[in-house]
Order: C-alpha cells, then structure tokens, then sequence
C-alpha cells in the first residue's frame, strides 16, 4: 500500500512542479515585459520601419530612373562619342592603342583553360595585344597546367605572359598590382581584366575600346554577366533573379545619372592611367574592385556600363561556396564604408550630388540597410510582435512596402517571376549571413579579410554533378549543419505556434513557411536541388 501510493503520488510532485515553474516564469515575463521588453520592441520596429521607407524610396526611385531610360531610349552611343576603329594605312596596326588583358585566378584547375582561350580568342592586331595571365595557384598540379596551356598558345603566335609570384599577398588585388609593374606593361593604354570563369566574346574589345578612345574622361567600361548555369538547380535560379536585378537596374541607373557604379571586379576595361591616378589596387578590403571604382571616381573619372555587351561566367552551384561569396561581397563593402566615409566627405573633385549618391544610396542603403533590414525586421522583430501583441506593426509595414520592394527586385528576371515565393524565402535566409557579414566589415571584427574563392566548375559541372547524384551522401556534422540557421528556425516555429495558441497577428503560415527553409538550409540543403559541396 506505501508502495502504491509513492509511486502515483511521484507524478502529481513532477506535474505540481512543473505548473509552478510555468507559473513563475509567467510572471517573471510579464514583470519585465511592459517596463523593459514593450519599449525595447517599439524602438526596434520604428527604426526597422523607418529603414524599410529608405529602402521603398530608393527601390522606387531607380524603378523610375530605368524607366526614363528605357523611354527615352538613352543608349550608351547616345550618350558618349562611339566611332568604330578603323585601319591607318601610313600607321598600321599602331593606330591601335596597346591592350593588355589580366587573367588573375587561383588553383583553376576546372576552368583554367576556358578563360585563357576566351582572352587568346580576342580579336584584336596581334601586336597590339598582350594577355597576362597571373597564376596565384598554390596546387603544383593546376600550376604545371596552367604554364603548359600558356606555352600552347604562345606556340600559336599569342602574345601571352605567364606571372606567378613566391606569396599571395594582397589576394586577387595584390596579383593585379604585381601584374602592372612589369616592364612591358608600359607600352599599354588599356587593361581588360577577366576572372578564371570568364568568357569574352571575340568582339569584346571592338565594342569597348573606342568609348575609351573617344571620350577621355571615361576610366571605365563595364559588360554585363551572362550565367551559363543558371538553370542548374533552385538556388542558380534564386541567384541569376538577384543578380540580373544589379545588373539590369543598379548598374545601369548608376551609370545614367552619376557615371558611377561599382566595378564589378571583372568583364570590364580600365584606362590604366585612371588606376594609376586613383592610387592602383589596395588590399585594404576584400572588394578591391569597389575600392578602387571609388577611389577613381573621387578623382573625376566616369564609368560606362553597356547592359548589351555580355560576357558568360559562372554562379556558385554549391551553398558552401555560395555563402562565402556573400559573406565577401557583404562584408568588404561595409568595411570599405567605413575606411572611406571621411575620405568621401572631404573629396573636392566631385559635386555634393555625387557624394550624397556614393554615401547614401550606393553605401548606406544597398550595402548596409538592405541586408540589415531583411533579417533584423522580418525575421527577428516582426515574428518577436507575436510574443508582444502590445506593439503592433502597421499593416504598410508588413506588407504593402516588403511586396512592392519584392515585384520591384524581380522584374530583372521576368522568367523567374513564378519562383518569387522562393526567392523571397531564400534571400531571407541569405540575410542572416549578410547581416552578420555586414556588421563583421562595420566593426572589423575577425573574419573581416577572410578571402575563399569561389568554386568553379567550368566543363566538368554536369560531369561532376552527374557523380554526385549517383554518390551514397557522406554526412559530415561540422559541414552539413548550419547552427545559426537552425537557431533561426526554431525561434520562426515557436513564434509560429505562440500565434496559433495565443496570438492576434496570424503570422503563422508565414512565420512556419520562413522557419522551413531555415531548417532546410540550416540542414545544409536548398531545397534539396543542391548538395552541400
């Protein structure tokens, strides 16, 4: 009988216990939530609201400039002086200017070969052109490889240079440096510069040279991107929508009104006397194209983006690789900010128009306030308003800017409209690394020169996908799982639940929706379309 009775009241203490515990931090709650918790909450969704309106007005703002642009039909030809080059019969081929064409890469061993015969394939008078390909490679394998191919087509009659150095200082901006030391550098006007993924066109250059040669205060001429893998899987698909909106709508609003937009470290043609001028390439950041596109355009040179001339490349087709890229592309440029904000404001080569458009639209609002907002207000603050239904966040807020700011990012891609609910998933997602990113580079905190190259794949991506596919998956803990994402997710769901049992703002759907793909990437897939690595 003792027996009996212990053991059935044993459950009763465990479930007295529990309902205290509950009942205690019940109460805890409520004390600090309306003096600490309520306050902390209004002032966050005020700035988040308030940073959402500055993204709204810029989003709007270059929808409105691109479509003046478009109307008016304001082509490059327009705009800058553009006459064919044509043959000198006293001068010859000299009438030509001196061309160099930098290839900087590192252990390419997939793509080498395609970037090397895209820039040997370049018409151009073959004494007017010199390829330099800088081999940072530290695998000996590639580097055997990449010197065999160089000979081949120097055994072709190309002008090509093989430059490889004893260290890696400086990275990608170090190489290019090194590049324009040497001596045969000098008899060169211009410099095009293409990463190892890339594959000009053989007119390239007939389509960029002479906006340089006929208009002297150009110091640069951007192509656009062409991805050859953007129907690869899910996320190359959420990939080209973010990027064809930078190329279709930043660069070109950019370069119609101010003549500046950041260079986008390859496919483009330097005058190498504006590099000179603006200070040649500094390390300093892991965006060394940016730096230098600013350094330059403090100095007065404009840049002419041509949205025609488009050059094929690669996107990341794995997450890993994916997210160091962005982790670089976020976080270089708001350490750059921070190195050159008083160097911006103190510059008296250019007007205070131009200042104000580097400062607060190119810097401020797309490289700090877009990836800030994304995930602080969307994925923290918003779902937080169903724990605190004392603070309540207006229905424009929410709503109405988030869908207009989202159809206005997706009309770069038309064909990708239907996978706009994806796409918005995935870059929530993709928010909380540029975030993190984003305050690295403001803070210089550690990983703030962390430089990883983005893999490629060239020739071998279905080969090698097509192996993958047929591969038992090898589980590895430390790279399969993203914890961050996986800490995301769980706050999503419970927020999720909490409006379902007690809440009034019926974020649920939406906040299990956004908790899924934070589980899925947190796992480390994207849907299941793309392996790990």
């Amino acid at each position: 009988m003792d027996r009996f009775s212990s053991t059935t009241l044993l459950p009763d203490a465990f479930s007295s216990t529990r309902d205290d515990l509950t009942e205690q931090l019940s109460i805890i709650w409520e004390q600090i939530k309306a003096p600490l918790i309520v306050p902390i909450l209004r002032i966050a969704v005020l700035l988040c609201l308030l940073m959402s309106i500055l993204l709204f007005i810029e989003r709007v703002y270059m929808g409105i400039v691109i479509t003046l642009v478009k109307f008016f039909g304001r082509k490059p030809e327009k705009r800058y002086k553009w006459e064919s080059l044509k043959d000198d019969i006293e001068l010859g081929n000299s009438s030509y200017p001196m061309v160099l064409v930098q290839i900087p890469m590192y252990n390419e061993k997939e793509v080498y070969q395609l970037s090397i015969g895209a820039a040997c394939g370049l018409s151009w008078p073959t004494d007017r052109i010199i390829v330099q390909v800088l081999d940072d490679s530290t695998d000996p394998i590639t580097k055997n490889l990449v010197s065999m191919e160089c000979q081949r087509w120097a055994s072709k009659g190309i002008n090509i240079k093989y430059e490889i150095r004893d260290n890696r200082n400086g990275y990608k901006a170090g190489a290019m440096k090194e590049g324009l030391k040497h001596q045969y550098v000098k008899e060169c006007d211009y410099v095009a510069i293409f990463d190892a993924d890339f594959q000009p066109e053989p007119d390239f250059l007939w389509r960029t040279i002479p906006f340089l040669v006929h208009n002297p205060e150009l110091g640069l001429v951007q192509a656009r991107w062409k991805f050859v893998n953007a129907d690869e899987c899910l996320m190359t698909r959420m990939q080209e929508m973010s990027l064809d909106y930078h190329f279709t709508v930043e660069q070109e609003v950019g370069s119609s009104t101010y003549a500046f937009f950041g260079f986008n470290g390859t496919a483009g043609v330097w005058r190498i006397a504006a590099i000179e001028e603006a200070g040649g390439w500094k390390d300093r950041t892991t965006v060394e194209d940016m730096d230098l596109a600013v350094r330059a355009s403090l100095k007065g040179w404009k840049f002419l983006y041509l949205s025609a001339l488009k050059v094929k490349n690669e996107l990341p087709s794995t997450f890993k690789a994916y997210r160091y890229q962005q982790h670089r592309w976020s976080c270089g440029p708001a350490n750059l900010f921070k190195k050159m904000f008083m160097e911006i404001i103190r510059n008296r080569k250019v007007s205070l128009w131009k200042k104000i458009h580097v400062i607060y639209s190119f810097f401020f609002v797309r490289k700090v306030v877009a990836h800030i907002v994304t995930f602080v207000f969307y994925c923290v603050v918003l779902p937080a308003t169903v724990l605190v239904p004392e603070v309540v966040v207006p229905k424009w807020g929410a709503v109405y800017i988030p869908s207009i700011i989202t159809l206005l990012n997706a009309v770069g891609t038309p064909r990708s409209l239907h996978l706009i609910i994806f796409w918005i998933l995935f870059e929530n997602v993709m928010s909380l690394h540029r975030t993190k990113a984003t305050f690295i580079g403001l803070l210089e905190a550690g990983r703030v020169n962390e430089w990883v190259v983005t893999e490629k794949l060239g020739d071998v991506l279905k080969i090698k996908s097509a192996i993958k596919a047929f591969k038992k998956p090898r589980f590895r803990l430390g790279d399969r799982l993203h914890l961050l994402e996986l800490v995301t997710g769980v706050y999503l769901f419970f927020c999720g639940c909490y409006d379902i049992a007690f809440g009034k703002n019926h974020y649920y759907l939406y906040l299990f929706i956004q908790a899924f793909a934070f589980f899925i990437m947190g796992f480390g897939y994207v849907g299941t379309f793309v392996p790990n690595s």
